[in-house]
């Protein structure tokens, strides 16, 4: 089985309800985002010899991913006092994106993982930088 991977870049906010440090305050990242998936060589057509093209891979993840997430406010729709936050930038025209868990880079990495795997991408894993330093891995 081969493996390729893409990165990419975006800016977000969001906050951590409840957290005992500074993050439990509104704060921005601009996080790296590396998407593997893994499989075998095409044989035939005019992508033969690759697993997926770096092209198709990009349009799939900037559709179900950067697009929803770029430059908004992430939120946990489960946190009544995020969604306070999310209902204010909203009635302000600003964008919100909802995810159903805390919005740490753990169960980021997650939810963009099983996001892309819905839509048929064989995702083997995803790697999420927060910081500069500080990255999470998932795969199954």
């Amino acid at each position: 089985m081969f493996k390729i991977a893409k990165e990419f870049s975006f800016d977000m906010a969001h906050m951590l309800d409840g957290h005992d440090g500074k993050c439990q305050n509104l704060h921005g990242h601009t996080y790296t985002l590396q998407v593997e998936i893994g499989g075998e060589l095409r044989t035939s057509g005019a992508k033969s010899g690759m697993v997926m093209d770096y092209s198709d891979l990009k349009a799939i993840v900037k559709t179900h991913i950067l697009d929803k997430m770029d430059h908004a406010f992430i939120y946990d729709s489960t946190s009544e006092r995020e969604c306070q936050v999310a209902n204010l930038l909203n009635s302000l025209n600003s964008k919100t994106f909802a995810i159903p868990t805390r919005t740490t880079a753990e169960q980021m990495a997650k939810y963009i993982f099983d996001t892309l795997c819905d839509v048929g991408l064989p995702v083997s894993l995803i790697r999420l930088w927060e910081t500069p330093t500080s990255y999470c891995e998932y795969s199954r």
